[in-house]
């Protein structure tokens, strides 16, 4: 796998299934640095084309509450 910027999901795709086949890789290794570069465009991808927003903060305080058992 060519490493380059993720533009299609289908390469999204090909770099997800890349990152779990170097999940075991040690650091400062020609593999440990294929994982890092290839997370860091897997996050850069995701975060323009899968954005999580912000929560309703009246409905994070709720949660919050509830998964402390307030009421």
């Amino acid at each position: 796998m060519d490493i380059k910027p993720i533009k299609t999901e289908k390469y999204y795709n090909e770099a997800l299934k890349e990152i779990e086949s170097l999940m075991d890789a040690d650091f400062n290794t020609p593999e440990g640095d294929k994982l890092d570069v290839l997370t860091t465009l897997v996050e850069a991808y995701e975060e323009k084309h899968y954005p999580i927003e912000p929560p309703d903060p009246i409905e994070a305080i709720i949660h919050e509450m509830e998964s402390q058992g307030l009421s």
